[in-house]
């Protein structure tokens, strides 16, 4: 928010340099990005704080002067010149502004017109040149006419752009004053927070700056009676949904005349980034710029011809969806049906709290003026202006909350610039509708929370002391302050959450830089594990120290982009129900996911011909709907991907294979035993999206923890991949966390020598590996420690649907060296098990 010094000395006094000023809002949370000066000098320093812009004026070459004359050009239709005093001499100045032409011939004028004057020699910026550029006054002649000095435009002063006439000074300005003394200025541009739009206006910013100066805040008062007729019988108000708009207040001012507003008026709006439009549209503005209440004109004899007859009724409701209406900006709005409408019995008038409509707006022929000052509900507000992407000075006021009690104020006050502006009649009182109060908290702050949250030894009086300024309303009671929330803020909470916004307001209005450093002198808080989250990260660090990179996908899909993996191969079409976005950044963002593993295969696809080898992994949630109830499940889940080479390339790998099921099958045994867990299985299965007889479900005990396999060629083909492979697993991370033993147990290293063999077996061909294995591991007993499958082969020697199965077994005993014929013992009780029940034998 751009705000002028002249404006904010209206409201409390002001003696500190500009550095200096900046330095204290920006302290105190109104953070000042710039500073650009009109005509002031600029403090010139290798450690200025802030960035300082603009142009400062000669005070003795640029001063205020007065037209008593204008002249034709005896050459050219399109110049004329001046007949001009600065206050010590008189002087005939050439100028082509258009805003002299109606002057132009009149003779000496009966009042003589108030303008900048630029000397020769005087360094301006050059208005008619694209950008900034700086130009100095030389004498010249123009159409046989000798030029050394000129009359300005708010552009060659720096004011604004404007360029096309000279500045109108307002009649008491004094001629030959230093223009720099009369309308110098700097112009301080803040950032806003969202929590501090209650200064989001003059009134606001010089608030501050009296409290922290401790300098009385001068509010504006009306000055003008009303001494017009009563409102009432002229125009109702009718609010139908209080929780969208708590307040709406009218006044009104008839006998207007279509006039400029004072120039003074005119620059403190462009100062502050506004256009100066008329008297009766720049009093709106002005007064929203002063007080931060948003406001809006209508033109009351429109609305009387709207209706025919009788007095108007303004209503407030919603739209109807798809309802339109043509905004100031002369733009069709196609609305929500949950945009609020400023309406009468025949249609809208205007978007509440965003923008006027065209039909009702002020113009030249405007007399009477209906003024509303209404409060919004800023969450509706802020929806409807993104939705019809039409950001304006009101809404951005409005979508972060504006105070009801300011109102009734902000009203009167904008009727009395109008009746001083634009003359006019005010009626006496005001149509105010005020169904749901807005509610001012009231907290209660102990010395003792002082020195707890902020660090510091104030006593009760020194805290009502600070609070006071900002109008809060403080009752002390022994050690304790009771604090009244003034009515302008709505950003103060209850209970605990109330005493941190006060003590917000302690610590700004006390100074963040004059709290001192201190050591915790607290008791340290007890430090508390947290399982769940230690073991996730477990996870993360076995499967990064097995070459597979973490990733992180938006939660938020689409249902066809999760349907290349979720659908049946069999493209049969199953509904999903989603968790669904009332307001998604996109439509491709407007669900929140049900599969992690569609978020990492869209990955690798985006990746897959950027590495000859990817290993990706995710961990996060999935949000399931559940029936009666307003929030979804969200189990967390670890998706795997992998696809390409089995080792990066290099000059010694000649036959590098592409990776396959068993090195997914190979890291999550490494996970399994990396997590210490027990009676860990893997049984083939045939599951959705996966290849047939290249799928397996992974267990640990009775407790099924996902499934791995290979793509199904045809979920594959909806994705753009290459022909290597691709590997996949979907585990449910919640029982994979939860079969974690608390304890496990890690065995002395052996002081007995092992005894090693081998066991060739042939078996049926559809027979499982694993199962053949965990045969022998039982029957083994404690004294097999382990058994490794070494070689499967395959030949017609050892007869059709036959393979063989080669296992190295390891022997060892705790307590002693195993002899042979303990180990035979052993052999031929595993041999026997496994012919008898499995049909199983032994290769010679």
């Amino acid at each position: 928010m751009k705000v002028p010094l002249s404006w904010l000395k209206d409201y409390v006094e002001i003696d500190l340099p500009l550095d200096q000023l900046a330095r204290l809002l920006t302290m105190a949370g109104l953070e000042v990005d710039e500073i650009h000066t009109i005509g002031m000098p600029i403090p010139h320093s290798d450690h200025n704080e802030f960035k300082f812009t603009g142009l400062e004026w000669d005070r003795e070459k640029i001063v205020v002067a007065r037209i008593d004359e204008v002249m034709p050009h005896p050459n050219a239709d399109r110049l004329v010149l001046c007949k001009l005093n600065d206050g010590q001499i008189d002087h005939v100045v050439l100028t082509g502004a258009p805003n002299l032409y109606p002057y132009k011939g009149q003779g000496q004028l009966a009042e003589p017109i108030k303008v900048a004057y630029a000397k020769e020699g005087a360094v301006l910026y050059d208005g008619h040149a694209a950008g900034l550029e700086l130009a100095t006054l030389k004498r010249t002649k123009i159409r046989g006419v000798d030029s050394y000095s000129m009359v300005c435009s708010e552009k060659e002063l720096g004011i604004s752009d404007e360029h096309e006439g000279v500045i109108f000074l307002d009649p008491d300005a004094p001629t030959g004053m230093p223009l720099v003394d009369y309308i110098g200025d700097a112009v301080f541009d803040i950032s806003i927070l969202p929590n501090m739009i209650r200064n989001a206006c003059m009134i606001g910013v010089a608030r501050e700056i009296a409290a922290l100066t401790s300098k009385p805040l001068k509010k504006p008062v009306p000055t003008n009676k009303a001494t017009g007729p009563t409102i009432k019988g002229r125009v109702s108000i009718k609010i139908t949904t209080p929780e969208l708009n708590p307040r709406f207040t009218v006044g009104m001012i008839a006998d207007c005349q279509h006039r400029q507003s004072p120039y003074k008026i005119q620059r403190r709006l462009r100062l502050a980034g506004m256009r100066p439009i008329n008297a009766l549209v720049d009093a709106t503005n002005y007064v929203m710029l002063e007080t931060g209440q948003p406001l809006h004109a209508f033109d009351y004899d429109v609305l009387v011809k709207r209706i025919g007859s009788g007095q108007p009724t303004i209503i407030t409701r919603t739209a109807a969806e798809g309802e339109k209406l043509t905004t100031l900006d002369n733009v069709e709005r196609i609305l929500k049906n949950y945009s609020v409408l400023v309406c009468d019995t025949k249609g809208a008038l205007s978007v509440a709290g965003v923008m006027g409509g065209l039909e009702s707006e002020i113009t030249e022929g405007t007399t009477t003026v209906l003024l509303e000052g209404a409060a919004w509900n800023f969450i509706n507000i802020r929806k409807t202006m993104s939705y019809l992407k039409l950001n304006s000075e009101a809404s951005f006021r409005f979508a972060r909350g504006i105070h009801p009690a300011l109102c009734p104020d902000a009203v009167r006050l904008c009727l009395d610039r109008m009746a001083e502006w634009s003359g006019g009649e005010i009626y006496t009182d005001l149509v105010d509708e005020y169904p749901l109060p807005a509610d001012d908290p009231v907290v209660m702050v102990t010395t003792e929370d002082v020195t707890r949250w902020l660090g510091i030894e104030l006593t009760a009086k020194q805290i009502a002391d600070l609070l006071s300024p900002l109008e809060f309303i403080c009752k002390v009671k022994g050690d304790s302050v009771e604090v009244q929330t003034p009515p302008y803020r709505l950003d103060i909470g209850e209970g605990i959450i109330g005493v941190a916004d006060v003590m917000e307001e302690i610590a700004r209005m006390y100074g963040y830089d004059n709290i001192p450093a201190t050591r915790l002198i607290d008791e340290m808080p007890p430090q508390r594990n947290n399982p769940p989250l230690e073991l996730e990260e477990l996870v993360r660090d076995i499967l990064t120290k097995f070459g597979l990179q973490e990733i992180i996908t938006y939660r938020m899909t689409a249902p066809e982009r999760e349907a290349r993996w979720l659908q049946p191969v069999d493209a049969s079409v199953k509904e999903l129900d989603y968790v669904t976005l009332q307001n998604p950044i996109a439509m491709d963002r407007r669900v929140m996911r049900r599969s992690v593993l569609a978020s990492v295969l869209e990955a690798l696809e985006k990746n897959a011909r950027l590495s000859d080898q990817l290993k990706l992994f995710e961990i996060g949630q999935v949000y399931l709907p559940r029936e009666n109830e307003l929030l979804p499940e969200e189990p967390r889940r670890l998706s795997i991907a992998l696809s390409g080479r089995r080792e990066n390339p290099a000059w010694d790998q000649k036959n590098n294979a592409a990776i396959d099921f068993f090195d997914l099958k190979g890291i999550l045994e490494e996970l399994g035993e990396g997590l210490h867990l027990e009676k860990i299985t893997f049984t083939p299965i045939s599951a959705n999206g996966f290849h047939p007889g290249k799928c397996a479900a992974w267990q640990c005990g009775d407790v099924p923890l996902g499934v791995f396999g290979e793509l199904h060629p045809l979920i594959k083909d909806r994705y753009d991949f290459l022909q290597n492979p691709v590997l996949a697993a979907d585990i449910d991370l919640e029982a994979l966390l939860q079969a974690i033993p608390e304890l496990h147990t890690i065995d002395s290293v052996p002081a007995y020598p092992p005894v090693l063999e081998d066991l060739a077996l042939t078996v049926d061909e559809s027979l499982p590996a694993g199962k053949v294995e965990a045969m022998i591991r039982q029957t083994g007993g404690k004294n097999l420690v382990d058994v490794t499958l070494f070689d499967i082969f395959r030949s017609t020697q050892i007869g059709e649907g036959k393979k063989s199965l080669a296992y190295s077994l390891t022997y060892q005993s705790p307590d002693r060296t195993m002899t042979d014929q303990e180990v035979a013992q052993i052999r031929g009780r595993i041999i026997k098990r496994l012919e008898q029940e499995l049909g199983a034998k032994l290769r010679s």
